[in-house]
């Protein structure tokens, strides 16, 4: 009786593998997170919570995770439509559509910033119509939900796109030809299938919305206690030596986002087993 020989694998072992992973993780990640979190250690519990609820720090929080919020909400729709038509249409410059999905990824963030206020300062292409209308967008929260939302698109676009690749065709049509309409169709047959795609979107898009800067800072008009977002208040700590004011509200983004992100994969394990 011959004994089965484990098949060789191409790619390295387990130990390997775990290890460059965590030496990998440990210095691009680990080791940067914790040096936050070990200079913020040098606050007393009185005097981080006095650092990170000032009136000013509580303003930048509501300005920032709220239009965070607001533009990955926003974000859900626009990404499914456009995946979408993506996925199921074709079209005269549909790759050119797709690769501009994407352009906020390549973009500078700074210039992104300085694009948007050109379009919708007073004197902007889109401005200088919707000023005199009384819809101001510059140097307004409403400017700052717009670059959030910005940057936040691809997110929910590419983390739709392969659950509708996966989902033939064929489903719709017998939805159809069982007298489902369009909307029933999607909203029983399309949506369950999709949603734990368009809750990472969200997810990823809030994240990512939390933690910008360049696009912001250039048409939020950065007004204390108005349009003043938290990452810019953590630079503006840095300028004035304020090393330990800035890592403690680096501290409450860092746990913030980390903490929507775990929840997230908890939802999708979740939802996983479920179907299993």
């Amino acid at each position: 009786m011959s004994l089965l020989r484990p098949q060789r694998s191409a790619l390295p072992g387990f130990g390997l593998s775990l290890g460059i992973t965590v030496a990998y993780l440990s210095l691009i990640v680990l080791l940067p997170l914790s040096a936050v979190f070990v200079k913020a250690a040098g606050f007393s519990p009185v005097e981080f919570w006095q650092a990170v609820t000032s009136p000013r720090v509580l303003a930048s929080y509501r300005l920032t995770f709220g239009a965070s919020f607001l533009a990955a909400l926003a974000n859900v729709p626009a990404g499914v439509i456009l995946a979408w038509v993506l996925i199921r249409y074709d079209f005269p410059g549909r790759r050119i559509v797709d690769a501009l999905v994407d352009l906020p990824f390549a973009l500078p963030t700074a210039v992104a910033g300085i694009a948007l206020t050109a379009i919708y300062a007073k004197n902007g292409w889109l401005g200088q119509w919707l000023e005199p209308a009384g819809f101001k967008v510059a140097y307004t929260w409403i400017g700052v939900w717009v670059a959030l939302t910005f940057v936040g698109l691809p997110f929910v676009v590419r983390t739709v796109q392969p659950v509708l690749e996966e989902l033939e065709p064929e489903l719709e049509e017998a939805a159809a030809t069982l007298g489902a309409t369009r909307g029933q169709t999607f909203w029983r047959v399309m949506f369950p299938a999709l949603r734990p795609a368009i809750i990472t979107g969200f997810a990823l898009a809030f994240a990512r919305a939390v933690g910008e800067y360049g696009s912001v800072v250039f048409i939020s008009g950065n007004m204390p206690l108005k349009t003043e977002i938290t990452p810019l208040l953590i630079i503006t700590k840095l300028e004035q030596y304020d090393y330990r004011g800035a890592t403690a509200l680096a501290v409450v983004l860092l746990v913030g986002s980390f903490t929507l992100l775990l929840l997230i994969q908890l939802f999708q394990r979740r939802t996983r087993g479920a179907r299993a």
